[in-house]
């Protein structure tokens, strides 16, 4: 048998827990009633915010060890469903799975740091020490659709960051 699709309902509060959270996994066990025939690995998983209306938040597979791996999260833009689909898990056409997924951006995404070292070499290692020293929540990442690079726009942990100093 072939990979299958799926659509897994998730109660609005994991909704909210996973919003939050950042795990790249999603234990299947605990959604809701899942089929005899249910999702095995390898599977593909549409991620379904039990909200009102019912919201497309992530895409995913099922992993050996019955947990959903993201493999595209939608948080900041959860698409709605025209249709809605029922609690649980349930087994989708691939045209119906197809329909859900929203259309993708490319995205050019980049870090500029000035380092002063004496070699190029030792300005990556340089880089990478102190790109992990301040993390996401200190350091900008500039963001631009692939197409457009002069809509570049500054992000810190996921939000816009206006880092004009005339602005202050």
């Amino acid at each position: 048998m072939g990979q299958r699709q799926w659509a897994v309902v998730v109660p609005a509060a994991r909704l909210d827990a996973e919003r939050s959270g950042g795990s790249d996994r999603l234990p299947l066990a605990g959604l809701g009633s899942v089929p005899v025939d249910g999702p095995a690995p390898g599977d593909r998983v549409a991620l379904i915010g039990d909200s009102e209306p019912q919201v497309l938040f992530g895409l995913g597979r099922v992993t050996a060890d019955g947990m959903i791996r993201y493999e595209r999260r939608l948080f900041d833009a959860p698409a709605p469903l025209p249709i809605p689909v029922p609690p649980g898990v349930s087994e989708l056409t691939r045209d119906r799975y197809t329909a859900l997924i929203p259309a993708v951006t490319r995205f050019l995404v980049s870090v500029s740091l000035p380092i002063e070292a004496t070699s190029p070499a030792e300005a990556v290692r340089e880089f990478w020490s102190y790109l992990d020293s301040l993390g996401p929540a200190e350091l900008p990442a500039f963001v631009s659709p692939a197409a457009n690079e002069l809509a570049m726009q500054a992000f810190v942990l996921g939000t816009e960051a206006h880092l004009d100093p005339e602005d202050d």
